[in-house]
């Protein structure tokens, strides 16, 4: 991964966090990380043109879409585990192994959010070596960012952003690696109890 890359995932994981300020609130902080950080003149201005469509949107517009395309929708979300484990009870285990490995290698949670939480694992791989346990992470990010964007409809903002991972960090995965992200989802037993259960 080169420092275009790492810079942009940074970005992405600002743009990617709950709102709540509006956009232009961080425009000169983007721009500046942009023309520090980033060779590529055209990848700056693409980043611009994505994220364009989100700088005139109040906070109140802006956090009712964020809330609308991540928060309200079962296939679309922010979390790594979800997309590999759905609710199976082997989350909270990989929860657990992911939060050692951020542990280990120096870094702390800052955030009430959980340990495969994307915009921060984001983060964590632009500034952890492209080798062993953190390569095999970025793949697994990769495979989920795909299916997230996959997901997402063409019109929503947000799938521009994303797709800035996609077009930019992260390879395509094969159709057999978005199969088997699913395979191990577990869902909710939404069922109802065969009697009744009374409480006092």
């Amino acid at each position: 991964m080169n420092d275009d890359q790492r810079s942009l995932l940074i970005i992405v994981s600002r743009l990617l966090d709950y709102p709540v300020q509006p956009i232009n609130h961080f425009q000169k902080e983007f721009d500046e990380l942009g023309a520090e950080m980033i060779s590529s003149e055209r990848l700056k201005e693409d980043i611009k043109k994505r994220y364009e469509p989100l700088l005139n949107l109040s906070r109140r517009d802006i956090q009712e879409l964020y809330v609308q395309t991540f928060d309200l929708k079962t296939n679309v979300n922010l979390y790594l585990t979800a997309y590999e484990l759905g609710d199976s009870n082997y989350r909270g285990a990989a929860l657990v192994r992911l939060q050692k490995m951020i542990n280990e290698a120096g870094f702390e949670r800052v955030s009430e959010d959980l340990a495969d939480y994307i915009p921060m694992l984001l983060q964590f791989i632009a500034v952890t070596p492209s080798e062993g346990e953190f390569e095999r992470l970025q793949k697994r990010i990769g495979v989920a960012v795909n299916y997230m964007k996959k997901q997402m409809e063409k019109d929503n903002p947000y799938t521009n952003i994303v797709a800035l991972l996609t077009d930019y960090v992260f390879e395509k995965p094969s159709e057999k690696e978005l199969k088997e992200l699913v395979a191990g989802q577990e869902e909710a037993d939404l069922e109802e109890l065969p009697y009744p259960i009374m409480y006092e």
